[in-house]
């Protein structure tokens, strides 16, 4: 299992530019199975969740042709329908959170489809309702096997209906738009997420031919059709990482530009990171951070203490909620983090306050920070990464802190960060991966 050792204190400068978005492209990975035709994506990060999932998509029958950096062509002519119910594609599903969203295709597509309960970050209770009901609501029927440990969906002949989310799941969305394009009929989803890379999504179906109306609003239309074709596509930059960097140079006091960052689908991203007192500069599509000693946290308009939480598109996205809690230590003032929608996310604090962060862990949803405005420096640690945005989180606090910090684990950063420590360093910093 590898670690990062990081020695902190060293200010970035220059530029970089964020990678393709990881959570677009789960979503439009699973998208190829809706086609036999060769479909054409481009931008693709090079990260073990991405990288995991092609390798399930060629185990499954997907010829994946790699064209260039990034760039890739898949064609689902022939699908293992063997493999798919193997023992090895419901273990392979269970390692990877992304799989869920191979659901809605495998069922439009074969009109069955097994499935087991999916991997991911543990970050509290993860419930798949909103999947199993949209694709009830379709036509379709489900069972599960205790001795697979796995879900049967059966259903040759979805057809369209209308159906009201009781949560705006992106990845819920996503499975029932993959699985209503080709149902018979017009489907209709209300409440439905309207997040970019659910946008996206919708684009690429409609570029293979799917009918989808109300694309960016939480009212989506679907005309099924009888089949889709192939199509190319090009990943949006990944707003969470265009957000980590911002934090990072916001906390080690650096200048940064972050090239073509993609800002018109970065939604109030740039201003919640505004609201702790960070300055960001727009200049074209790149966001210039310029350095700063200090940084101070608004308050709200009558006074009282600003509060940061998370809520579906256009609101705040919760992946960026431990990277905004961990800015805020250097901040001048206080912040409530309310990460409402996972109840394990903010356990990874206790780290932060054995590095001398002022944190209250109010509940597992609410905490409060007390900034240090630069005052006092973070104490090294060592540490061992829960999830993805913890580990990223953790990595930003060891580049501020004073001494050499290890974070352990890391292979969760990997599974969303391409080539990290790499790429900071040639801006400065000082990580080192050791095996």
């Amino acid at each position: 299992m590898a670690t990062f050792v990081i020695e902190g204190g060293h200010k970035l400068h220059g530029s970089i530019t964020p990678q393709g978005a990881k959570n677009e492209a789960l979503q439009v990975l699973c998208a190829v199975l809706l086609t036999k035709e060769t479909v054409v994506i481009d931008n693709l990060p090079n990260i073990l969740d991405v990288n995991n999932l092609i390798d399930l998509l060629a185990s499954i029958g997907v010829t994946v042709e790699k064209l260039s950096k990034g760039k890739f062509a898949f064609t689902a002519a022939n699908l293992d329908t063997a493999y798919l119910r193997s023992a090895d594609f419901l273990k392979k599903c269970n390692k990877l959170r992304g799989s869920v969203m191979l659901i809605g295709p495998l069922l439009a597509r074969l009109g069955e489809v097994t499935y087991a309960k999916p991997g991911g970050d543990k970050i509290g209770r993860r419930r798949l309702d909103t999947h199993f009901q949209g694709m009830v609501n379709l036509g379709a029927t489900f069972t599960y096997d205790q001795d697979l440990l796995a879900y049967r969906f059966e259903g040759k002949h979805l057809k369209g209906a209308y159906m009201l989310l009781d949560e705006a799941s992106v990845t819920g969305t996503a499975n029932i738009i993959m699985a209503s394009v080709l149902a018979e009929g017009t489907t209709t989803i209300y409440n439905a997420a309207c997040e970019p890379y659910v946008q996206q999504l919708c684009r690429l179906l409609n570029n293979m031919g799917a009918k989808i109306s109300g694309v960016g609003s939480n009212l989506l239309t679907i005309e099924g059709v009888k089949s889709l074709h192939g199509a190319q596509h090009k990943l949006l930059p990944d707003m969470i990482e265009v957000g980590s960097f911002i934090g990072m140079a916001a906390i080690t006091g650096s200048e940064l530009r972050i090239k073509e960052a993609g800002i018109r689908d970065l939604g109030i991203i740039p201003d919640a990171f505004r609201r702790l007192g960070i300055r960001i500069e727009e200049e074209g599509d790149d966001l210039v951070i310029p350095a700063q000693e200090h940084y101070q946290i608004e308050s709200f308009l009558d006074g009282s203490i600003l509060t940061v939480a998370d809520a579906p598109w256009p609101g705040l996205t919760p992946d960026l909620l431990s990277v905004l809690l961990v800015v805020a230590t250097q901040a001048k003032g206080s912040v409530l983090i309310h990460q409402k929608m996972f109840e394990s996310r903010l356990f990874f604090v206790d780290k932060l306050i054995d590095m001398g962060a002022q944190i209250i862990l109010c509940d597992p949803h609410r905490a409060v920070v007390v900034g240090h405005d630069h005052t006092r420096q973070l104490k090294r640690n060592n540490m061992t990464s829960p999830d993805i945005r913890a580990g990223i989180a953790m990595l930003i606090a060891a580049m501020s802190a004073e001494g050499t910090s290890r974070i352990d684990h890391i292979d969760q950063i990997d599974r969303g960060y391409e080539d990290i420590e790499s790429r900071l360093n040639a801006l400065g910093a000082c990580i080192r991966r050791e095996e």
